[in-house]
């Protein structure tokens, strides 16, 4: 009797535990539109838009800079916006740089009813490239791309484009990323419903989930590479950022910020942050 009592109490759990996992499969994939507004005074950008390579359109910042100079494409994190990216695009263009800020799809005011996790966001950054590329004729370009805006970069064409890419708490593949996630959220037990989470996106997505493994590609990086990340953070873990830089060729640099977890790491630590990144643009940028 007992035996069947708790067989009954594991099936309940169990079925309860399904139907959680696939409710927070909508809201992980579900857009995140949001109002970024209009230009910040004092910052001397345009309103841009442009074309994803899979037809939305995305809505971002150009800041022209100095002529002898090149561009930099900063990328947001999921369920974000461009406005994450624009006290970097404030020094960079106070450097000199042209500034390409954008909205990937689904968020922010670009257009989108999904987000990929850097399938199609890969081609978000697609586009975003080739209109700095058309902005700067024959000119340097680096890359700046936080955990999701990395993966986006690591998995399109920008990764043999770029000749300075730096990628700023970048998971390594999506099965770690998932299985780290719920683990914050359930406790241990969460990692076992982690192959629940991956299979939905397949039927929900369109694409299997094996080709979001930015580790399988980042040895195909043609510039320079820096690798940036948190020692507490538990979404994208110090020992997985590790394993992404020794898959890089050089150059590369790897940078751990000690305290720091999933975060802005401008915002956590701006002046060490800003003069990184500075050094690591000049001694990589034509």
């Amino acid at each position: 009797m007992k035996l069947r009592y708790y067989s009954l109490v594991v099936i309940f759990f169990s079925c309860i535990g399904f139907f959680v996992i696939l409710i927070m499969g909508s809201f992980l994939s579900a857009p995140h539109p949001s109002i970024v507004g209009s230009i910040p005074m004092g910052v001397p950008a345009k309103n841009v838009k442009f074309k994803s390579l899979n037809g939305n359109l995305l809505s971002g910042w150009y800041i022209p800079g100095e002529e002898k100079r090149g561009g930099v494409l900063l990328m947001h994190g999921v369920k974000l916006n461009r406005l994450q990216m624009l006290e970097r695009a404030k020094f960079l263009n106070e450097a000199g740089y042209s500034v390409l800020l954008f909205d990937f799809q689904g968020h922010g005011e670009s257009e989108g009813d999904q987000v990929t996790f850097g399938y199609l966001e890969a081609q978000d950054a697609d586009s975003g490239f080739a209109f700095l590329e058309s902005q700067l004729v024959n000119k340097s370009i680096g890359v700046i791309g936080f955990s999701l805006g990395g993966v986006a970069a690591i998995l399109s064409s920008v990764l043999i484009k770029a000749d300075a890419l730096i990628l700023e708490s970048v998971f390594p593949t999506i099965e770690e990323a998932v299985s780290n996630r719920l683990t914050m959220r359930l406790g241990y037990i969460g990692r076992y419903f982690s192959p629940l989470l991956l299979w939905q996106i397949k039927p929900r997505l369109g694409f299997d989930p094996k080709m979001l493994r930015p580790i399988e590609h980042i040895s195909r990086a043609t510039g320079a590479v820096f690798v940036v990340a948190g020692s507490n953070d538990k979404r994208t873990t110090i020992s997985e950022s590790r394993r992404l830089f020794e898959k890089a060729r050089e150059p590369k640099e790897f940078w751990a910020i000690s305290g720091a977890a999933h975060v802005d790491f401008y915002q956590y630590q701006p002046n060490e942050y800003k003069n990184k990144v500075l050094k690591f643009m000049e001694q990589n940028l034509r």
